[in-house]
C-alpha cells in the first residue's frame, strides 16, 4: 500500500471517528441529559403552582366565619422581561408606579432571572378582570390564581387570627413551604395551620408565541392536583360574639363567655377590635402598619388573653373555698366587719360566709386570709407566713390561676399568683408576713389575673370544683377536648358559695342586682378593681342558669367604676341572648349599648 491510500484511510478513519463523537453526544444530550431539553422546556412550558383552597372555619352552628374568595398573584420571570417593554402602559394597567416597578423588578431579579416570584400579590378577582385580557402584552409576566381570606362578618378577628406570607425562618423550619407560600401568622390561622393548608398541585402549560398560554403541556402528564385543607367547626356562637362586641364598643376591656360542662368558648370579645377583613388584599400590609401606629386604643391586642388585672372582689370566692377546704372556717363562721384593720361599705356588720360574699365584706376576708396564710404552726411569723403562703398558693394555682391555660390559640398571659421567692426578693427573705401581703385577701395586692381565668373561674363555680380547658374548635373531623381538671377543693364545699352567689344577684343587698333576669337564675359575683388611673374596672363573673348552668360569663370594662353598675349587666345580657335567643329589657341593653368609657378623661 502507497502512502497516498494509507492517508486515504486515515481520513476516512478521522471523519468516522469524528461522526461518531457527534452522534453520541447529541445522544447523550438528546436522551441521557435532559438539562438542553428542560432548557428548550423553559421556553415553552408554564408551570403554574395550584395552592389548594385554605380551610373553611365555621360556628358551632355551621355559619360560615372565613371563606376563601379567588385572587390572583402577578408572577414575573425577569430573565424573560424584554427591555423594550412599555412600562408606564404596564404601570397603568397593574396599578403602580413606575417607581415600585422598577423596586420589584430589581428585588425579583436578586431572587432569580430565571425563576418565577410573585411581583403583585393577592389582587382580587375584580381587578384581574381588567389586568389579564391585555396582560399577553407583556412578556415574563403572568397570573396566578390564588385564594383571598374573607369574613361575611366583621367579628371575632383576634380568635380567627389572619395569614400572611412566609418568611425566610418559615421555610426553614418547615421544607413544605416556599416563596411565596402563605401561613397562619396568629389566632386559630395559626394553631390549626397544617389543618387548614391543604397541599399544593401544579400545572404545566404550553406557552404560544404571543406569551398566551395554551393547553396543558402533554395532556396533563406532568399535572398534579392540590388538596384543599380541612374546614374547622369552632366553638363560637357567631351570633353571640357580634352582639358581644355591639355591647362593647365605645369600651375598653372584654367578655369571655364559656359553655362550663365542655369548656368550649362561646364568645371571647376584646375591644377595641378591628375589621379582620382589612388585613387581607394588596392593602394589608399598610393596614397593619395603620394599626399598630396609628391608633392609641391598641386594638390588636387581645385583652381577653394577654391583659393582666387584679381579680379584685371576686377572689373572695377562692379564698372561701380555700378557707372551708383548710378547715379555718365553716358556713356557719361569723366575723365582726373590723372596718379599723381594712376599709368596707354597705350597713352589714357580722356576717357568716354567705353574707360576706353577698355583701363582700373585707374585713372578712382579711381574717379568712390571715388564718390560711398564719395558722401558728411555727413559732415565727415570717416562717408561718411562708409555709402558709406555699400551701396558700397550691390551692389557688388549681383554680387555673397563676398559669397559662392550655387553649388552642397562642399567646395567652399566665396572670400572677406570687410565691415564697417572689416576696423575698421584693423585701429580703424572712423579712415578710401576713401583716405585708394581706392586700390578696380582697383580690389586690400583688394578684393578676387574665379575663380568660376569670371565666373559667365561672366554668369552675358552675361545675361544683372542675373545669375542661377552655378551648375554641369543636371538631376536626371527630376529634373534641374532654379532659377533667380537678381543683383541690372538694366539691361538697362549693354549694355554700354557690348560695351566695345567687343572693349577690337575686336578694336584696346584693352587688349585682342589676344581672337580675326574671326568667334565669343567675348566679355571680361583682369586683371594683383599683386601677392606677381612675375610675377603676368594672369587674362580674358569673354563671346561669344556677342548675344545668349553659352558660359562664367574664366581663372586665375598664375605667367604668363599680362591677354591678356597668359589668352585671352586661353579662346579665349575655346570658339571655345565649340561652333564650333574645333580650327581654331592652331599657337595659339600649343603657350598655350607649355607654361610653373610651373618652372618658383619665386622671
Amino acid at each position: 500500500m502507497d502512502r497516498f491510500e494509507y492517508r486515504k484511510f486515515i481520513l476516512i478513519g478521522g471523519l468516522v471517528l469524528v461522526a461518531l463523537i457527534f452522534i453520541s453526544r447529541l445522544f447523550y444530550i438528546q436522551v441521557i441529559n435532559d438539562k438542553y431539553k428542560n432548557s428548550a422546556d423553559n421556553q415553552a412550558l408554564v408551570r403554574i403552582i395550584q395552592y389548594p383552597s385554605r380551610g373553611i372555619i365555621l360556628d358551632r352552628n355551621g355559619e360560615i366565619l372565613v371563606f376563601n374568595q379567588a385572587a390572583y398573584d402577578l408572577m414575573v420571570v425577569p430573565g424573560r422581561v424584554s427591555s423594550e417593554l412599555d412600562t408606564l402602559s404596564f404601570c397603568n394597567l397593574v396599578d403602580i408606579t413606575t417607581e415600585d416597578f422598577e423596586r420589584k423588578l430589581i428585588a425579583a431579579r436578586k431572587y432569580s432571572k430565571l425563576r418565577p416570584s410573585a411581583f403583585i400579590e393577592q389582587i382580587s378577582a375584580e381587578e384581574w378582570t381588567k389586568i389579564s385580557p391585555k396582560l399577553f402584552e407583556f412578556e415574563g409576566f403572568y397570573g396566578q390564581k390564588r385564594t383571598l381570606r374573607k369574613y361575611p362578618e366583621s367579628m371575632a378577628a383576634h380568635v380567627l387570627g389572619y395569614i400572611g406570607e412566609v418568611d425566610a425562618e418559615d421555610i426553614s423550619r418547615d421544607p413544605y413551604y416556599q416563596l411565596g407560600d402563605y401561613i397562619g401568622i396568629s389566632g386559630l390561622e395559626k394553631t390549626y395551620e397544617n389543618e387548614l393548608r391543604g397541599t399544593r398541585g401544579i400545572r404545566v402549560y404550553t406557552r404560544d408565541v404571543h406569551n398566551r398560554l395554551m393547553e396543558s403541556y402533554n395532556d396533563g402528564a406532568l399535572d398534579r392536583p392540590s388538596i384543599p385543607g380541612n374546614d374547622i367547626t369552632t366553638t363560637l356562637d357567631a351570633e353571640l360574639q357580634v352582639y358581644g362586641e355591639q355591647l362593647m364598643q365605645n369600651k375598653k376591656g372584654s367578655i369571655v363567655a364559656i359553655e362550663p360542662a365542655t369548656g368550649e368558648i362561646l364568645a371571647l370579645v376584646t375591644s377595641p377590635g378591628y375589621d379582620p377583613n382589612i388585613l387581607v388584599g394588596r392593602k394589608r400590609a399598610l393596614n397593619y402598619e395603620s394599626l399598630v401606629a396609628n391608633d392609641s386604643l391598641n386594638p390588636l391586642f387581645n385583652r381577653a388573653l394577654n391583659a393582666v388585672y387584679r381579680p379584685g372582689s371576686i377572689f373572695k370566692l377562692v379564698e372561701s373555698l380555700i378557707g372551708l377546704q383548710m378547715g379555718v372556717i365553716q358556713p356557719s363562721t361569723r366575723i365582726p366587719c373590723n372596718r379599723a384593720i381594712i376599709n368596707c361599705h354597705g350597713s352589714h356588720t357580722y356576717d357568716d360566709l354567705e353574707g360576706a360574699i353577698q355583701h363582700s365584706c373585707n374585713p372578712y376576708f382579711y381574717e379568712v386570709y390571715k388564718r390560711i396564710i398564719q395558722p401558728g404552726k411555727k413559732s415565727s411569723i415570717f416562717l408561718d407566713s411562708r409555709e402558709g403562703l406555699s400551701t396558700w398558693r397550691e390551692y389557688v394555682l388549681s383554680f387555673g390561676l397563676g398559669a397559662r391555660l392550655d387553649i388552642d390559640v397562642q399567646g395567652s398571659s399566665s396572670g400572677m399568683v406570687p410565691d415564697t421567692s417572689f416576696y423575698d426578693k421584693w423585701y429580703g427573705k424572712n423579712r415578710w408576713a401576713f401583716s405585708t401581703i394581706y392586700s390578696n385577701s380582697i383580690g389586690e395586692g400583688e394578684l393578676g389575673v387574665v379575663p380568660i381565668q376569670m371565666a373559667n373561674l365561672a366554668a369552675i363555680l358552675a361545675n361544683r370544683g372542675y373545669y375542661i380547658a377552655p378551648h375554641f374548635v369543636k371538631e376536626i373531623g371527630n376529634g373534641s377536648v374532654s379532659e377533667k381538671n380537678q381543683t383541690y377543693v372538694d366539691s361538697s364545699y362549693f354549694y355554700v358559695v354557690l348560695d351566695a352567689l345567687e343572693a349577690v344577684v337575686n336578694k336584696p343587698g346584693g352587688t349585682a342586682r342589676r344581672a337580675r333576669l326574671d326568667s334565669i337564675t343567675v348566679c355571680g359575683k361583682t369586683g371594683t378593681v383599683q386601677n392606677k388611673t381612675t375610675p377603676d374596672h368594672s369587674v362580674f363573673i358569673g354563671f346561669a342558669p344556677r342548675n344545668n348552668p349553659k352558660i359562664a360569663v367574664a366581663v372586665y370594662i375598664e375605667n367604668a367604676g363599680f362591677g354591678g353598675t356597668w359589668a352585671a349587666p352586661t353579662a346579665s345580657l349575655i346570658m339571655e341572648k345565649f340561652i333564650n335567643g333574645s333580650v327581654s329589657d331592652t331599657v337595659k341593653q339600649q343603657r350598655i349599648l350607649e355607654a361610653n368609657f373610651i373618652d372618658l378623661p383619665v386622671e
